[in-house]
């Protein structure tokens, strides 16, 4: 039933309609990254407007560039994403499952089960995965295990370059830093054009000294300064500058300013990093005391620097404070110098907590945020692999687990069995999927997986998709995060049970309607 412009300015969709409208949607959003995963899985063009093209199989890239305007479908796209800020990975695999439990979904319910039994049985059958994955969790043992490589190598696209790197640069920030949630090793990435893949103990600042009078390079106890606002006097409206008092006033906050500047060169600061702008005063000040000056740095630079040389940052009003108390705000380096054919600033050997900067190659510019990307997503694997395990990969699990979700029918009472559907769909999808992108046919592979594990009783079985033989993803080293399993599957689960729960669509009023409606009241 459709009941349509019941008012001038509503409409609303009603019974099935409305959960047709979503389903439709979301199968949409599923369709357009399921070609992207496995080993054989293609790349996807995306262009816009103007004709710039980008190139990628990373699933959230997809996603967060697709041109949407169906709100079902941002719902799905903002789980992803939420997956892909707690875990950084595993963004097609949730969006995956979430289209199939949200398919699965209305299929039962077009054939009378009660929405409430679905969900009921989908929340029954997510908790049960879960419960399972993480009772299969095989821990890494630790920063030397061989394993991290095949994580990294995986996640990163078979390039064996990234996935050295990563694994190189988790090894030097060390286990306590990486299992701290508030750390995330993929920030540590940077990709450039013409630069060569390296790891090193600092920070990389992707700005250059503002001034070339300025040192190009400073060694041994270098102290640094945070400025985490403008280095400029504080301002006077031209209104009081137009009176005597005003521009007496604004004397003496430029003679003030000089001051800080003064305090700032008597600590002996070689390094000042700026989170906006320099005014010309202090630009031409600090140049002749051959101080190093770099403004309009990202905040979450400064706080890498800050981190690592174990400088606090001040406001421009804190210089106001003594000389004294100013230096309890500066950090430390060994070396800070410009790369002026990278064109950015290298900070090394900071007295503080130990920070490797990852710096990845790119030929040509066209290539470097995809080259950014796939090093991200080996960092965000290996770090997720050390904090909560690993698991054999290739969709073999989520077989064996569909197959311990299914037996849950057998002691559920009434309609919500139903629901347990929704999930063995989902968890068997990433696997057809695999195997359809390798070339073969996935109800046939599906078949010859699920005999050879009951036969054998291993869990971890799955396809080879060089060969299309059934082989052991453990021995051959194919394996995923534990944690992106997880957080996946509940992902699914949260977006599958938001979507099957909505009834009715209504088009809220225009804003300028709602207004003329409060002024009429």
């Amino acid at each position: 039933m459709n009941v349509k412009n019941v008012t001038k300015n509503s409409e609303i969709d009603t019974k099935y309609s409305a959960l047709e409208t979503n389903v439709n949607a979301i199968r949409a959003i599923a369709g357009a990254v399921q070609g992207t995963i496995g080993p054989k899985g293609l790349d996807t063009m995306l262009v816009d407007q103007f004709g710039d093209v980008v190139i990628t199989n990373d699933g959230v890239t997809i996603l967060n560039l697709m041109e949407v305007s169906h709100p079902a479908a941002k719902m799905l796209i903002n789980i992803a994403r939420a997956q892909q800020e707690e875990i950084g990975d595993g963004t097609t695999t949730a969006t995956l499952m979430a289209g199939e439990m949200v398919n699965e979904g209305y299929n039962q319910i077009i054939q009378g089960v009660p929405v409430a039994r679905v969900i009921e049985g989908l929340r029954k059958g997510v908790k049960a995965a879960i419960t399972s994955i993480e009772k299969k969790s095989i821990a890494i043992k630790g920063l030397d295990d061989p394993l991290l490589h095949n994580i990294a190598l995986i996640a990163g696209r078979e390039h064996e370059d990234i996935a050295q790197l990563v694994v190189k640069a988790a090894q030097i920030i060390g286990k306590d830093k990486l299992v701290d949630h508030s750390f995330k090793l993929s920030e540590t990435i940077k990709a450039m054009e013409g630069a060569e893949n390296e790891v090193f103990l600092g920070v990389l600042v992707n700005k250059e000294r503002m001034n070339k009078q300025m040192p190009k390079e400073l060694n041994q106890n270098v102290k640094v300064l945070i400025i985490d606002d403008a280095l400029e006097p504080e301002e006077i409206d031209d209104e009081a500058l137009a009176t005597e008092a005003g521009f007496t006033r604004y004397l003496q906050l430029r003679e003030d300013f000089k001051n800080n500047l003064n305090k700032i060169i008597n600590l002996g600061v070689n390094l000042v990093l700026v989170d906006r702008g320099v005014d010309d005063l202090a630009e031409e000040i600090f140049a002749d005391a051959g101080i190093m000056v770099v403004q309009r740095v990202s905040n979450k630079e400064l706080r890498n620097v800050a981190e690592h040389t174990g400088a606090r940052m001040i406001k421009r009003t804190g210089l106001k404070k003594s000389q004294e108390e100013i230096a309890r705000y500066l950090g430390i380096a060994a070396r800070v110098y410009e790369n002026e054919k990278l064109e950015h600033i290298r900070i090394l050997g900071g007295k503080a907590k130990p920070i490797a900067t990852v710096l990845v190659s790119a030929s040509t510019s066209e290539v470097v945020g995809e080259r950014e990307r796939i090093a991200k997503d080996a960092a965000s694997a290996v770090q997720a692999s050390i904090k909560g395990g690993i698991v054999p990969g290739g969709g073999s699990i989520e077989l064996a687990i569909a197959r311990e979700v299914e037996e849950l029918k057998k002691d559920l009472r009434g309609m919500s069995a139903f629901g347990i559907n929704c999930i063995t769909a989902a968890l068997q999808r990433p696997f057809m999927q695999i195997v359809a992108n390798a070339g073969y046919n996935p109800l046939e592979k599906l078949g010859d997986v699920t005999q050879a594990q009951v036969e054998q009783n291993t869990f971890s079985l799955g396809i080879d998709c060089d060969s299309g033989d059934v082989v052991d993803m453990l021995k051959i080293g194919v394996i995923d995060p534990t944690l992106v399993k997880i957080y996946a599957l509940k992902a699914a689960g949260e977006v599958a049970e938001a979507i099957l729960r909505i009834d009715t669509i209504i088009r809220k009023k225009e804003t300028n309607n709602l207004q003329e409606d409060n002024m009429d009241k």
